[in-house]
């Protein structure tokens, strides 16, 4: 793969990003934002993944602040560490951050066209909000934790968007769902649900779902052709 990390300056100082790039050197770009556990193996694969479907991929590091490049893994202690992580996040940095790499990706020479988001977990609900606040073409949200608490955001939404979540999903339950899906009534939005839990689409972690990864990941591309192309 042609990837790196590469530095996005911000006003607080500059944070990395890991860079994948098309086999043809330039497409449309997409901002994927990473699930609580970092930049990780799973996020830089998928981040790999797209840029092997044609889009320049640059996955921000979101819990520079306090530290870089910060990996949990997804059990035990771990992933007590990576939720706690989580809550310390400043939301209103972060939203700063959102536009600052959709910005670094629109200015990056491989990027032809449009740019999305697309995050996973904590990152579907940073896609939402990048969908809100930064001005991105389009954006995909996969198990978006607590988008049913941000629904005031919706009204700002303009551009297409499209959700994935798991009907087994015990932290987004399907009443979570339906609440969103009424708050996108008239707007350009799928919805999809699967027959798996929370985090279907890692590899790495015990949820893991392929048939519902699969479906997912080609509905995605579809909707990315359709919406930046």
């Amino acid at each position: 793969m042609n990837s790196q990390w590469i530095d996005i300056k911000s006003p607080d100082g500059a944070y990395g990003a890991y860079l994948s790039l098309p086999p043809a050197g330039k497409g449309p770009g997409i901002v994927l934002f990473e699930e609580i556990f970092g930049v990780n193996r799973h996020i830089r694969a998928v981040a790999d993944q797209y840029a092997l479907d044609g889009f320049v991929v640059l996955a921000p590091d979101v819990f520079w602040r306090a530290g870089a490049r910060l990996e949990f893994g997804y059990e035990g202690e771990d992933r007590e560490r990576a939720v706690a992580n989580m809550k310390s996040l400043d939301p209103k940095k972060a939203a700063e951050d959102i536009k600052t790499t959709v910005a670094a990706s629109r200015a990056r020479p491989e990027v032809a066209g449009k740019v999305a988001a697309l995050g996973y977990c904590m990152g579907g609900r940073l896609a939402y909000i990048a969908a809100a606040t930064a001005g991105v073409d389009a954006a995909v949200s996969f198990y978006g934790g607590a988008i049913h608490d941000q629904l005031e955001r919706v009204p700002s939404i303009k551009c297409p968007m499209q959700f994935h979540y798991g009907e087994k999903d015990t932290g987004i339950p399907l009443e979570a769902v339906e609440k969103v899906k009424a708050a996108f009534k008239g707007k350009n939005a799928e919805f999809h649900i699967y027959a798996a839990g929370h985090g279907f689409n890692c590899w790495d972690r015990s949820a893991y779902h392929a048939p519902s990864a699969a479906l997912a990941h080609g509905r995605s591309l579809e909707f990315l052709v359709k919406t930046l192309y």
